[in-house]
């Protein structure tokens, strides 16, 4: 027997179904999720309190997810402003990384300095370092109409070399054993911590500030209002005598400049150094974080919260219920997954015969 499946665009589109389908994601994922443990052979309420309860049970816990939830939500809000344009910036690793070579390598060239510019300067060239690696499938979309999603994924791989290099070679620090890392980075090159004994940092303030600027120009600014024309309809922004092709540059430069912070808040925060890994896939699942939180700059903050939780799980559980921490990315895809398709139910109805 063959079934024909049918797809057609609702009329009675509902904005406020597109508003809860967050909640609705969350709740399927985690019903989903049970039968993961029970196929683990363990128990799903158990496992699901160590999961999401346990790593937030003191203040320390508490210190961690802000700490983990400050650079998904940095990168987030800045990957909104392209996402709104309807323009795809997938390689936020990368505009990460390039964030944390150049504000790490100010914070290694002034070594021995004491001065209480380094840190703003340190911060400066990250937002640099992440806004030139941005602009590179910027330039490619606009002069040679190149897929933006592939130039900037494929760039992340680069900015990974790049670091590889630096730190294998000449940034290596020659009292590091081997290990392919660079010199720590000094005191006043460092976030200052909120709290003594807790790593949470002053990235969180830096967060919320974006978060409130972001707010502003999407509802009060001509430059949202552009962005919100053009993501309905290209070909309105510029029949409404709108510079599309500007439009992606400054998206793509605001998105790379917010990866880059993030990744210099990363390595002169909790790390202190330059090293292979000094993220998580933070640019990957910040585009989970965009969506979640429904490119709303204060949907944004929670998702990043409920995002980083699922990084805190996945070592609780890889600790006391001896499961991969990888059962971390499963939850995050989960997520996704059912986001997209409670979104495309919303928009589409499907009829199969």
């Amino acid at each position: 027997m063959v079934y024909l499946i049918r797809v057609q665009l609702r009329e009675d589109y509902s904005n406020l179904i597109f508003y809860l389908s967050p909640l609705v994601a969350v709740a399927l994922t985690l019903f989903f999720g049970s039968f993961i443990f029970l196929i683990l052979d363990l128990s799903p309420i158990e496992s699901f309190k160590i999961f999401f309860i346990s790593p937030i049970s003191n203040s320390y816990g508490i210190s961690e997810l802000f700490v983990k939830a400050t650079p998904l939500a940095i990168i987030a809000l800045g990957l909104s402003y392209c996402f709104k344009n309807n323009i795809y910036n997938i390689g936020a690793e990368g505009q990460l990384t390039m964030g944390a070579i150049f504000g790490g390598g100010i914070g290694l060239l002034f070594n021995d300095s004491t001065s209480v510019f380094l840190l703003p300067l340190m911060i400066l060239f990250g937002a640099i370092g992440g806004a030139f690696w941005a602009t590179i499938p910027a330039i490619l979309k606009t002069k040679f109409n190149t897929n933006e999603i592939l130039t900037s994924l494929m760039l992340t791989y680069v900015a990974l070399f790049i670091l590889d290099y630096f730190v294998v070679g000449p940034w290596k620090d020659p009292a590091g054993y081997g290990l392919p890392k660079s010199m720590p980075f000094p005191d006043t090159g460092r976030l200052p911590v909120l709290f003594d004994g807790l790593r949470v940092h002053i990235g969180v303030y830096f967060a919320i500030i974006i978060c409130f600027i972001t707010y502003i120009v999407y509802n009060k600014t001509l430059f949202g209002f552009k962005l919100k024309v053009s993501g309905l309809s290209s070909k309105a922004s510029q029949y409404a005598g709108f510079k599309y092709k500007n439009l992606i540059f400054y998206t793509f430069i605001i998105s790379g400049a917010c990866a880059g912070l993030a990744g210099l808040f990363e390595v002169s925060g909790p790390i202190g150094l330059l090293y292979r890994d000094i993220s998580p896939n933070y640019g990957f699942t910040a585009i989970i974080v965009a969506f979640l939180g429904r490119l709303n700059p204060f949907g944004i903050i929670l998702s990043s919260l409920l995002i980083a939780l699922t990084y805190l799980g996945a070592e609780d559980a890889q600790l006391f219920l001896k499961i991969p921490s990888a059962v971390g990315f499963v939850f995050q895809g989960l997520v996704l997954f059912f986001l997209l398709g409670t979104d495309f139910l919303n928009k589409y109805r499907v009829f199969i015969k």
